[in-house]
């Protein structure tokens, strides 16, 4: 997405189908943060932001009436996410919403107490930003991507995907608090499998290069991560170039060229996190909202990507495929 498309996000009605209005607290405007650990102009898919625009309009919250929506850029950086956190918090804002595990420590560190909505929440629990998914009992709640169950379903399909793979090498970046939890979920699934699990924790983009080299001769899993996003590009030449088979959290690392994606729907995230919004606003508390998690998964293949590294996919697994790149 482009600066001018965001902009259009942020500041342009709906005007392609009617939208119900909601009766909403008269008089009254409310102000938002969208704190993205991204660097500006590269934003998640666009489906996300224009998932959120309509999920808050089809609610009763239209931009420049009754609602503003404060954006901030953290580009990759969690000290940086920390300070966006803690200027939202001082406009103020109402409410932070927020995309994955590493950016939501930093905003509940750098605005604590107001409410969170996560995003795409790895593990809230395993993070110890919430008590139980049914009653989160703090000043977070949002959506989470179930990450242990997908993560191990990843390792479950490349091996199905790649004939005797014998190593999958997963990739982490090193400040998600939750890394250990999941490798250790996948580590069980992969010896049921008879795969063997590399852990790779990394800190920088510089440290790319020599993580993807190490996952030759076998297979590479990238855990979901802003970091690794905005850098999708770069990660999926080297898997190419190294003819690594590569399994993916988000679809859009398979438009790049990448292997494999397996991942929640992200329309499905966005939207369900403006109803969240819409409560809070209201009235309603983070601790007495449970987490919500996706039910439904889709599985995204390319095909070119797969001629190029010399995988032949079995036509089992294509046709379990809910997306084929050719």
């Amino acid at each position: 997405m482009d600066r001018r498309a965001f902009v259009t996000f942020i500041v342009a009605p709906c005007l392609l189908r009617p939208v119900v209005v909601r009766a909403q607290p008269s008089g009254k405007v409310f102000r938002i943060g969208l704190l993205l650990p991204w660097t500006e102009p590269d934003p998640a898919d666009p489906v996300a932001l224009e998932s959120l625009r309509r999920g808050l309009l089809d609610l009763g919250w239209v931009e420049g009436r009754n609602l503003v929506i404060e954006t901030r850029w953290a580009g990759g950086k969690p000290q940086r996410q920390r300070e966006l956190a803690a200027e939202l918090r001082a406009l103020p804002v109402a409410v932070i919403l927020t995309v994955g595990t590493t950016a939501i420590g930093a905003a509940r560190e750098g605005a604590p107490g107001l409410p969170i909505v996560m995003i795409s929440a790895g593990d809230p629990v395993g993070a110890g930003f919430a008590a139980t998914l049914a009653r989160p009992g703090g000043d977070l709640t949002g959506t989470s991507l179930a990450g242990e169950e997908v993560l191990t379903k990843q390792v479950e399909l490349l091996s199905a995907a790649v004939p005797k793979l014998a190593k999958v090498t997963v990739l982490m970046n090193g400040a998600n608090p939750v890394n250990g939890f999941f490798f250790d979920a996948m580590s069980s699934r992969a010896k049921l499998l008879g795969v063997r699990l590399d852990r790779i924790d990394v800190l920088a983009e510089g440290e790319l290069d020599g993580a993807v080299a190490r996952a030759k001769g076998g297979a590479l899993v990238v855990v979901n991560d802003p970091m690794f996003f905005v850098r999708r590009t770069q990660i999926v030449e080297l898997t190419l170039r190294s003819k690594v088979p590569s399994m993916f959290g988000q679809r859009d690392y398979v438009v790049a060229g990448g292997l494999m994606s397996y991942v929640s729907s992200v329309a499905w995230h966005w939207r369900t996190a403006a109803s969240f919004v819409d409560k809070i606003l209201k009235g309603a508390k983070p601790a007495d909202l449970p987490i919500e998690q996706p039910t439904k998964y889709e599985l995204a293949i390319n095909l070119k990507s797969a001629k190029k590294i010399d995988i032949a996919i079995p036509q089992s697994l294509l046709q379990r495929a809910d997306e084929i790149i050719q």
